[in-house]
């Protein structure tokens, strides 16, 4: 895989000594090869000005890592290597645009969960400083890495830099990037990490790396931490099953349905009571408009009646809520998770991206509505609820029509999972109210 832009570097060097920068990648350097172990040692030897600079590279096999040593002599103390992160990166996806969308810088602060910094999120020379102590600073597009890590238990980068780029046909498809790291005695060392965005690989890294792809935004304190659980069960169950990844998503789908089941039945009982008793509260309501305390009296005295609270609403719709996060965190999970990349299922040839025949958007649509057919069977619908019998499918379909197929099928599957216990609430609410 070629992540480099042609002609430019994906790393690049400066040296800050007091009252100068000398640009490294301008210099000329002699090259030699050794060999450490199963690792591959590169050293390159510069003389400037009397200034012996080395830079030693270890390639580690089959690891996508590189450790890295610089040394440079007769410095004082107050001197700093300057690490470029990569410009950006050559696309190799079918959809250019949306692979651009996802190029981005993040660092960690030692103290700090991980940032991220959207190319698109910085105007064209616009400066962003963030001081240290940092763990690690990155440049990504929406598979690929490339990350410089400061050693474990060793000296940290004193600060990041970021500075917008210039659009590209209204595209932010170029930014600029800058780890500064202090010379100790002339030395610093780091880690550097080029390849795919492999949770496991990157867990394996230690350092939080595996937060090296922020989730969520604004949200990110919430969806981040769920993403990383999902993420590590649909690995296990990929792992401990050996099926494909849209068989465990399929299967996970179900698991979540069956786990909610006994929170989902108490929501819809509850729900199902609200509505029986809204005649009995009207009636009250209208009765002691004028008198407060007994209104409420009489509330908590049917309340009672009918082995509820006031709070019983309440309490029927946060068990809905619990799936939300699970579905936030597989949209960000699949935008970015090489691991469901190229994936075949069913008629999809890739269930990272959308359903070339629109096939499962429509699927959810109608499911959709079909749900919300059997939730009405029973009630009194007003006009009301049958607009919205037909306007959430219309936003499903719209809201699902261009997402990953993967995230489609695993709605889908809610949706599919959810119906036995739509219709045997559809088929209890028919019967006459028994009374706590």
């Amino acid at each position: 895989m070629e992540l480099a832009l042609p002609n430019e570097r994906m790393l690049g060097y400066r040296l800050v000594v007091p009252g100068d920068t000398i640009d490294l990648t301008t210099q000329t350097f002699r090259s030699t090869q050794s060999a450490d172990g199963n690792s591959t040692v590169i050293t390159y030897d510069a003389d400037l000005a009397g200034r012996l600079v080395s830079i030693r590279y270890s390639f580690r096999p089959d690891s996508y890592r590189v450790n890295v040593a610089a040394a440079v002599a007769g410095v004082p103390e107050n001197s700093y290597l300057l690490v470029d992160l990569p410009t950006g990166f050559r696309s190799s996806e079918s959809d250019t645009t949306e692979d651009h969308s996802h190029l981005a810088y993040a660092y960690k602060p030692e103290l700090a969960g991980a940032q991220g910094i959207a190319f698109r999120s910085v105007d064209p020379g616009e400066r962003e400083i963030e001081a240290g102590p940092i763990s690690w600073g990155v440049a990504k597009n929406k598979y690929f890495i490339v990350g410089v890590l400061a050693p474990k238990g060793g000296t940290p980068f004193a600060e990041i830099n970021v500075t917008g780029g210039p659009r590209i046909n209204d595209e932010a498809v170029r930014g600029q990037a800058t780890l500064v790291t202090p010379l100790k005695a002339g030395n610093a060392a780091f880690e550097v990490y080029v390849g795919p965005q492999e949770f496991k690989r990157l867990v394996a890294l230690g350092r939080e790396f595996e937060t090296s792809n922020p989730y969520g935004g604004w949200i990110q304190g919430i969806v981040q931490p769920f993403a990383t659980i999902v993420i590590r069960l649909l690995l296990w169950m990929k792992s401990t099953l050996g099926l494909s990844y849209g068989w465990i998503l399929v299967i996970f789908g179900v698991a979540i349905r069956i786990i909610l089941w006994p929170l989902n039945q108490k929501a819809m009982r509850s729900s199902m009571q609200m509505q029986r008793i809204q005649p009995e509260l009207q009636a009250i309501q209208t009765r002691y408009k004028n008198e407060p305390q007994k209104l409420q009296q009489a509330m908590m005295e049917l309340y009672k009646e009918h082995g509820m609270s006031p709070f019983s609403s309440l309490s029927g719709c946060l068990p809905m809520l619990i799936p939300l996060p699970v579905f936030f965190a597989l949209f960000f999970v699949f935008q970015n998770t090489i691991e469901f990349r190229g994936v075949p299922f069913l008629w999809f040839p890739d269930i990272s991206v959308k359903d070339p025949y629109y096939i499962i958007p429509v699927l959810v649509a109608a499911t959709t509505m079909l749900m919300s057919w059997i939730g009405m069977r029973g009630t009194k619908s007003n006009e009301q609820q049958k607009m919205m019998m037909y306007l959430m499918p219309g936003i499903m379909l719209v809201f699902f029509f261009s997402m990953a197929s993967g995230l489609n099928l695993y709605y889908f599957i809610q949706n599919l999972a959810s119906l036995p216990q739509q219709w045997l609430i559809a088929q209890e609410r028919s019967k006459p109210l028994v009374k706590g």
